[in-house]
């Protein structure tokens, strides 16, 4: 009896140590970035590269990201400025070389996101959003950073709509679900069960 009780407990305690910690990182390239005092929207953005999860995985169209910020609280698209929390962000995979097919992350902007403007020496500018966030991936619970870099707008300022140039996400597994601790443990418990009955047989 001790014995089962001992494996139920190493059941519930392993898909923590295994999962607990990790992290995927998703790169991202094109799509339109729009904007406005409401916020800011990626749409059409192509998921290129997946690291993590024991794996890399790169192809020339994987899936998408999309997101849209909270408003803006503080000053102008042009020249950069502070976005509300809230919002939506979406990863998604369409089945290609191994990655799978539907939502690989879904969350929010779990605090104010950053619109940096920055100058070079040509006088030309590059627009990069930054913004931290929270959510839920294929059966656990995660938060992460997002990095979107603008293609160059020229010596121009933003307008309203651009393009990206590439993105990076990094998403880190907080805590497995529930369902999935539980139904693995359970299929441990099941497979200790069957080899304590081959023993004895």
């Amino acid at each position: 009896m001790k014995k089962l009780v001992l494996l139920a407990v190493l059941a519930l305690a392993l898909p923590t140590a295994v999962f607990a910690g990790s992290s995927i990182d998703y790169s991202n390239s094109g799509g339109t970035l729009s904007g406005s005092n409401s916020g800011l929207s990626l749409s059409g953005s192509v998921l290129f590269a997946v690291n993590g999860n024991g794996g890399f995985i790169t192809g020339s169209n994987l899936g998408s990201v999309s997101f849209e910020t909270g408003a803006l609280l503080s000053g102008s698209l042009q020249i950069g400025g502070t976005f509300a929390s809230g919002g939506w962000f979406t990863i998604t995979g369409n089945g290609s070389n191994g990655v799978p097919n539907g939502t690989l992350f879904t969350g929010t902007f779990s605090g104010p996101v950053t619109w940096t403007m920055t100058t070079l020496p040509n006088g030309t500018h590059n627009y990069t959003l930054t913004g931290a966030l929270t959510g839920t991936g294929s059966g656990y619970s995660a938060v992460g950073v997002t990095v979107q870099l603008t293609v160059n707008t020229g010596k121009g300022f933003f307008n309203g709509c651009t393009k990206i140039s590439s993105g990076d996400t990094n998403v880190n597994v907080v805590v497995p679900e529930p369902g999935s601790l539980s139904l693995l443990g359970t299929g441990l418990l099941a497979m200790g069960g069957m080899i304590r009955r081959k023993l004895k047989a």
